[in-house]
Parts: C-alpha cells; sequence; structure tokens
C-alpha cells in the first residue's frame, strides 16, 4: 500500500473509511495502557541518547501521530528506542559544543531529518531488502552490544558518579575509580536499584500490570513525601507547549558529519522496525509491504526531526503492550500520543519529583531484555563461523563504537559469502548398492565408480573467482581415476549462474578433455543456465546433446554410447544393467530418481 498519491490512500485514511464501532472502546483502552509507558520510556532513552529527556516526549508524540496516518502496520508503536540511544549519543555529542543541551537537540533534529530522507528515498526505490546486509549472527552480536552500551552509560545515574570519559571500557572505569574514591550515592543507588526490582518483580508475577509505571511513580511519591529532591538528581520540570521546531545554529558541515551516522541509523531503524511490523502483521492474519513501511519510518522520523525530537524506530517492548491490552487499528497511537501532549501541557511539572536514577533503571531494565546469551550459545553448537561473526559485531560496537562496528560486521559478513562461494562444496558423485540415485563418495566412501565416467557436482554459482577451482578439481578426478576416463558428466543443479569467465574456464577444461578423448557433457542443468552457457561459449561448443535433463539421463546416455559397456571399478560388484530407463542391480533390486546427496 503505497502514500504518496491520493489522501485516500493513505493507510490510516483507508483504516478510518473501514473503522468499525466494535473496536473503539479496546483501542482507547490500549491507547490509555500505552501512554503510561510512553513516558517513562521517551524520557529514559532520550536521557541515553545524551538529551534533554523532554525531546523524548517530542519524539513520541509527533512521530505517533504520524503514523497513526501514513503507517501500515495496525497496531506497531514507533518512538525512542534503545537500540538507537547509543548510534545517536555517538553521533551527536562530539559536535555538541561543550555539551551544550540546545545544540545537541538541533544536531539530534537535522539527524533524524537525514535519516528520514534517506528512509523515503530508499522506499521510493523499493530499497527494503538492504536490511539482509544484517544476517542473524551480527544482529544478535549487535543487539548484546547495543544491552551493554546503554547499561553502562546509565551507571553514573544509579551511583551518583561522574561521567568524563566516552567509550564502555573508559566509561566503565571512570565510574568504578569514581566510586572507589567517593563511594556510591546512596539515595540514587538505593532509588535505582528498587525500582529495577520493581520493574522486573511486576513483569515476573503480574505481566499484565505495567511495572515501568509503577516503578516510575512511586519513585516520584517517595521522593515528594520524604523531601528527597536535594538528595540525587531529578529529571526535573518539563517545557510546558507543544513540540517545536528546535534546528538553529547547525551548519553545513554539520549536516555532512552527520550524513554517515544517519546512513547506519537508518539502516538500524528499519531493521527493527521491518522485523517487528511483519512479525505482529503476520500474527493478525495482516500483510505489510516492507518498502511502504520504510517509507512511512521516514515520515514519521523527517516529522519528529522538525519538532523537536530525534530518529525513532519500532518499539520491540511497547508494541506488545498494545496487542496485550487488545489494540486493534492505528487509533491506539493516536491516543497513546495525545494523551502525552496532555501530560505535557497540563502537569510538566510532576516530573520535578522524579529521580533520574528511576530513569536508568528503567532504561538498564529495557536494554537487559536485549541480551540473548541463549543466541550466542546456539551460534556456537551449530556454527563456529557465524559465531565469530556474532563476537566480531558485539566486540566491534561495544569497543570500536557503534558505527564502525556495524560496518566492520556487515564487511566480515559479505567476506564469509565470497569465501563460501569462492570455495563452495564439490564432489564425486557415486552409486551405493540398493540405494537410488548419486551421491558424494566424501560421505559415502563405500560407495562404487562407475567405470569410465567421472561424475562430479559444484554447489555453487559459478564466477570468475571459482571457475579456475571447479576446472582444477575435475582434472584432479580423471587423473586420479583407477581406469580410463571416457566421460566427466557435470552435475549442475546446484550452479544457478555464470558469468563469461567461468564459461572461458569450461571450454578450457572441454578442450583439455577432448583432446585426451575425454567428452563433457552436463547434466540437471537449470535452463537460463544452459541458455547463458550456450550463447557466451563460442562456435557452438556445447550442442544439444551434451545436456542431460538429470544424472540418470547422463549416466543412462553413457552406458549406451557406441563403445565397449563398462562395469564397475570393484571386481566383486554385481553386473547391472538398464531396464527401461530404470538402474537394476544382479538381484533384480530397482532405484528411481536422482537421489543426490
Amino acid at each position: 500500500m503505497s502514500f504518496w498519491t491520493a489522501p485516500g490512500r493513505l493507510p490510516g485514511v483507508a483504516v478510518a473509511r473501514t473503522y468499525q464501532r466494535r473496536w473503539l472502546r479496546s483501542d482507547i483502552t490500549a491507547g490509555l495502557v500505552l501512554s503510561a509507558l510512553l513516558v517513562p520510556a521517551g524520557m529514559g532513552y532520550a536521557q541515553a541518547a545524551g538529551l534533554p529527556p523532554y525531546t523524548g516526549l517530542y519524539a513520541t508524540i509527533v512521530p505517533m501521530l504520524v503514523y497513526a496516518l501514513v503507517g501500515p502496520s495496525r497496531i506497531l508503536v514507533l518512538g525512542p528506542d534503545s537500540a538507537l540511544a547509543p548510534l545517536i549519543a555517538a553521533a551527536v555529542i562530539p559536535l555538541a559544543s561543550g555539551g551544550d543541551p540546545q545544540r545537541a537537540i538541533a544536531l539530534a533534529g537535522v539527524l533524524a531529518i537525514l535519516v528520514g530522507l534517506i528512509l523515503l528515498l530508499a522506499g521510493i526505490l523499493r530499497f527494503g531488502f538492504v536490511t539482509e546486509l544484517l544476517s542473524n549472527p551480527i544482529r544478535i552480536g549487535f543487539l548484546n552490544a547495543i544491552a551493554v552500551i546503554v547499561i553502562v552509560a546509565q551507571l553514573p545515574l544509579l551511583l551518583g558518579a561522574e561521567d568524563d570519559e566516552s567509550g564502555v571500557l573508559p566509561e566503565f572505569a571512570d565510574v568504578v575509580d569514581d566510586v572507589i574514591e567517593d563511594g556510591p550515592q546512596w539515595y540514587a543507588l538505593s532509588m535505582g536499584l528498587a525500582c529495577i526490582l520493581t520493574i522486573v518483580v511486576v513483569r515476573r508475577f503480574v505481566p499484565v500490570i505495567p511495572g515501568v509505571l509503577i516503578a516510575v511513580v512511586g519513585a516520584g511519591l517517595v521522593t515528594a513525601v520524604f523531601s528527597l529532591t536535594d538528595r540525587m538528581a531529578m529529571v526535573g520540570e518539563l517545557p510546558a507547549g507543544f513540540p517545536a521546531p528546535a534546528l538553529g545554529g547547525v551548519g553545513w558541515n554539520d549536516v555532512a558529519e552527520l550524513l554517515g551516522p544517519a546512513v547506519a541509523i537508518a539502516l538500524i531503524a528499519y531493521a527493527d522496525t521491518a522485523v517487528l511490523s511483519r512479525t505482529f502483521a503476520l500474527r493478525h492474519g495482516d500483510d505489510v509491504d516492507g518498502s511502504s513501511e520504510m517509507r512511512a519510518l521516514g515520515a514519521v522520523n523527517v516529522a519528529a526531526g522538525l519538532t523537536g525530537g530525534f530518529p525513532v524506530c519500532g518499539s520491540g517492548s511497547r508494541t506488545p503492550v498494545v496487542e496485550h491490552a487488545g489494540g486493534r487499528t492505528q487509533l491506539v497511537g493516536a491516543v497513546g500520543a495525545l494523551t502525552v501532549l496532555a501530560f505535557l501541557l497540563m502537569a510538566p511539572g510532576l516530573t520535578a519529583y522524579l529521580p533520574q536514577a528511576a530513569l536508568g533503571a528503567v532504561v538498564i531494565v529495557a536494554a537487559s531484555a536485549l541480551v540473548d546469551v541463549r543466541a550466542v550459545r546456539h551460534l556456537w553448537k551449530v556454527s563456529k563461523v557465524e559465531f565469530g561473526l556474532s563476537i566480531a559485531a558485539f566486540a566491534g560496537v561495544a569497543f570500536a563504537g557503534v558505527l564502525q562496528g556495524v560496518l566492520v560486521a556487515i564487511g566480515l559478513s559479505l567476506i564469509v559469502v565470497v569465501v563460501r562461494a569462492w570455495q563452495p562444496h564439490r564432489t564425486e558423485l557415486v552409486e551405493l548398492r540398493d540405494v537410488a540415485g548419486y551421491h558424494d563418495i566424501d560421505r559415502h566412501p563405500e560407495g562404487h565408480r562407475i567405470e569410465g565416467l567421472v561424475l562430479v557436482r559444484f554447489d555453487a554459482p559459478l564466477f570468475f573467482a571459482n571457475g579456475a577451482i571447479l576446472t582444477r578439481y575435475v582434472r584432479e578426478r580423471v587423473s586420479r581415476a583407477e581406469h580410463p576416463v571416457k566421460w566427466v558428466i557435470l552435475a549442475a543443479e546446484p550452479i544457478t549462474d555464470l558469468d563469461t569467465t567461468a564459461v572461458e574456464a569450461l571450454e578450457e577444461l572441454d578442450e583439455d578433455l577432448r583432446r585426451k578423448g575425454v567428452r563433457l557433457d552436463f547434466a540437471a542443468m537449470k535452463g537460463p543456465v544452459k541458455d547463458r552457457l550456450r550463447r557466451m561459449a563460442t562456435g557452438g561448443r556445447f550442442g544439444d546433446d551434451r545436456f542431460h535433463p538429470t544424472v540418470r539421463a547422463g549416466v543412462i546416455a553413457f552406458r549406451h554410447r557406441d563403445d565397449e559397456g563398462i562395469g564397475r571399478t570393484e571386481v566383486d560388484a554385481p553386473p547391472r544393467d538398464v531396464v527401461d530407463g530404470s538402474a537394476v542391480w544382479g538381484d533384480g533390486s530397482a532405484e528411481s530418481g536422482d537421489g543426490q546427496e
């Protein structure tokens, strides 16, 4: 579904036209429940991004209202998120002069606009597939590293320590040094630990109640009743009024500096949003187009940047709340956003009693949910290479920097893809007694070679980097054969593509084998690949008689050639004939199909 043509095609408008009255109560209820989480979560993630907490509300209100209009997913919640917070901080804080909060807000707004424009352009060009660059091992390592970064960044709030360093290890060492020297700030530590315990216990035993709301409200009440505002750092009163543009003081040099981080944030934001959108859509029987979701996310981020917010994406913690509360349509997000706006207009002073340690606790619990040790263990068991990719992504993001780590991990993934295509599995195929088909000799060393025939399989597309590997392997198999070779058949079904360099390598192999009196044929080659091979080969080298629809058909053609029949290499193997296209052993048993393994 697109929202670039007539207004009637906007997803929110389309849903409104078919809205059923029986949905209204559940949508309003779900919106009110959601709003209880939007305030503390938005403020906490803004703080984690190095921005004033109130900007998290700006990055919540406008994006959710816009998404209610243009978003293709009915219950997806967009807003500030722990996965983006460290990326925003890494991009904005170095450019903010002396930590000036107003300049940081302006830079974050420009960053959101850049992210939005990138996503809008990519969505128009239907580039939704780019998230495939973030393989599962990279995502696991990335999210685990993000969790560590966010948790370490919140420790100063819980311990009342100073934080003058950047980077996980320097920041952690600075906090530890400060605590050893001056001791923790006990009020802040007690408040933070109490909030963490409250959230975890409520989530574990009473999941229908929002533990975050109880923890935050409880922290505020305790602070007000016992007059603790002078004992620990407070969030402070929020600026009253509507979200407004705050882009002053940003120059073109700043835009150039933010462009690279914007690309990385756009990639991560869309990856998380697309997965959430697709997952919840399938659970409700809906279908969400990835490029439409990308365009909607782009529009949302532009709106966030223009109204004092920062980059946002789909929320994996708040969307399930909407689903559990019975939300049905985009109206849920609109109700939640308007409720937060009412809070901002009518009760901005309440946050004067909210300890920063409470927000730090909210963020720490949310970030802890990103840690997936079980997935890392699973990777170790099933694939050491993918485990290594996950660890590389974790180490790069945690210690080298979020942006650098993501790029390094993606680069390593692409290298692995190239290496796998460059050095694919290749094998000689053999027959097994009483088992149909032709099988990998490495897995079945007890198999029987067909005398005079070398049957090989190459499990990858043929291109400039691996064509010579295939031809070298075939020559090796021919030279090591126990009996003179008459034919070579390439089981070509796994070959999905080839280029001119690979075709030249096949021609050279064919010519070399011909001089030795050996014929090269192809079996089970896909039609488009066969057409490319014949079109690119010189002089009509490969005629129709060189291609066989199946490996079995190729073996039958070899056995029916004009030359003297050839039996098996093992002297004790029973004689074999072909009856009606089926291979039959001396004991009368038959096999059918290629059965390649």
